[in-house]
């Protein structure tokens, strides 16, 4: 029993860690193929080359991120295989078709069109290319949509039924696909993915500001991100409200852990900002709260019953203290991107953006935060909805394949090594992608991205100071 109880937490641990690196780049490339079709459509539109540099620039990343995450992907589907095996058994009549779908329309649209956007610029005509990044971008859409649909009917199981064996098996595929938490976890996610890659983006542009304030690739780079953080910042709080009132619908328990909220409340619940959960002893020590602001949040009145945790068996409890501190992390970092989001706003109408460096520094340092939010917010949501795989209906520990715990030590300590290695190098290049200025002057031929350029970085011809007014060329004057 032991020796079960030690393979169930191993496989745990490592279907966690090997989720967690896959997600990253999947949060990454979904926006940043969207910022790729809008840089071409604004080259198309306006005809500025400052746009087609920037699409080069930020085209050999979204090649090296979207390969990465293909191949931590392919690590997910074997794990499903050998260590969640009566999981795959049970559930696979429903999950295997939606998984299939997500195959055959996003991936093979991506894969198909990915080389002629990559490599196709002066060989299929600038129509057609734009359409295969339009198409690129759509698919990473499409397969966020699937695999979405597959995480939230794990969440809020409708549409199936169960056979003679056991199986989940379909009775009503729009039940299934648009189960009752899909919406807003789609909604959620990909809006998590556009503000993502937006901090990425300006992140960079501001590295470069910080060192050349007068680039204008740079300049246009923290323009746009600034921008949609500005924007999207605020709908990704109403989208969390949102999706968080569907939460507290469907998995209860899943709010009373992310609030803290070990005692119901007849009467109105705080708000508790901060504090140590004590699962053993049913509290919050050092507790910083709100009152009566939890029942206002969730339920829009100041003296609404919330109940806590002392209403259900402690069996269905998830791990409460991870699922408060993740659920913590991710809305601080909500407010904090919020804030960088209103700043650059501010600096914008006051003619700052592009001198005010303690703005650069701090959407530097906001670089990462998008990654780190996105991990939080799985963490709430998966650690959450434990102890279950289906909510309410199958236990994880009823999931797991019926391996020896070293089997999964040892293949855990493989996909460490592994990952920590390849995608270290990866991450190193990317970085090293980024830390070259974009040179955007608007003179000179359009060079195509031949294979030998797609991982590479390009040297930018000079100009010559006569060619240079202001450190803008003359053509980009006229």
């Amino acid at each position: 029993m032991l020796d079960q109880l030690d393979a169930l937490l191993l496989a745990r641990i490592q279907f966690a860690f090997t989720v967690s690196f896959h997600f990253i780049f999947p949060s990454f490339t979904i926006g940043l193929a969207s910022y790729l079709a809008v840089l071409e459509g604004l080259w198309l539109w306006t005809g500025r080359e400052v746009y087609i540099r920037l699409f080069r620039y930020w085209v050999k990343i979204f090649a090296l991120a979207f390969g990465m995450g293909v191949v931590s992907g392919i690590v997910m589907t074997y794990q499903f295989g050998t260590n969640w095996s009566v999981f795959s058994d049970r559930a696979g009549p429903v999950i295997g078709p939606l998984m299939a779908y997500e195959v055959l329309t996003a991936f093979f649209l991506e894969a198909g069109f990915l080389g002629v956007m990559l490599f196709g610029m002066n060989r299929v005509g600038k129509g057609l290319h734009y359409t295969a990044t339009l198409a690129v971008a759509v698919g990473t859409f499409i397969s966020a949509f699937w695999i979405l649909s597959v995480n939230s009917w794990m969440h809020t199981p409708t549409g199936h039924a169960m056979n003679e064996v056991g199986q989940f098996v379909p009775v009503d595929w729009w039940a299934i696909i648009f189960n009752p938490s899909f919406p807003f976890r789609l909604a959620h996610t990909v809006m998590a993915a556009y503000l993502t890659t937006a901090l990425v983006v300006g992140a960079v542009g501001a590295f470069h500001l910080l060192r050349d304030k007068i680039n204008e690739g740079a300049r246009v780079m923290f323009t746009m991100a600034i921008g949609m953080i500005a924007i999207a910042a605020p709908v990704q709080i109403f989208l969390g409200d949102a999706h968080g009132l569907n939460t507290l619908k469907h998995q209860p328990i899943k709010i009373m852990a992310m609030e803290g909220h070990f005692e119901s409340h007849p009467d109105g619940a705080p708000l508790i900002l901060f504090g140590i959960p004590d699962e053993e002893e049913a509290t919050v020590h050092y507790e910083v709260s709100i009152p009566k602001a939890s029942s206002l949040i969730l339920e829009h009145s100041w003296s609404a019953p919330l109940k806590g945790l002392d209403s259900v068996p402690r069996e269905e409890w998830p791990p409460v203290e991870i699922v408060f501190w993740s659920f913590r992390i991710m809305v601080g970092l909500g407010f904090l991107i919020l804030f960088l989001g209103a700043a650059g706003a501010i600096a914008y109408f006051k003619g700052q953006l592009y001198h005010w460096r303690p703005l650069h520094r701090f959407a530097l340092l906001m670089g990462p935060a998008g990654f780190v939010a996105v991990i939080a917010g799985w963490v709430t949501t998966e650690v959450g909805r434990q102890p279950y795989t289906v909510y309410g209906l199958m236990r994880t520990a009823e999931s797991a394949s019926p391996l020896a715990a070293p089997a999964v030590a040892t293949s855990l300590l493989m996909f460490i090594l592994v990952y920590c290695v390849v995608f270290s190098i990866g991450t190193f290049y990317i970085l090293k992608l980024m830390g070259h200025a974009p040179y955007t002057g608007e003179t000179g031929p359009e060079r195509e991205i031949g294979p030998h350029r797609a991982a590479g970085i390009t040297p930018a011809p000079a100009l010559s100071p006569e060619r240079t007014i202001g450190g803008r060329s003359a053509e980009a004057r006229t």
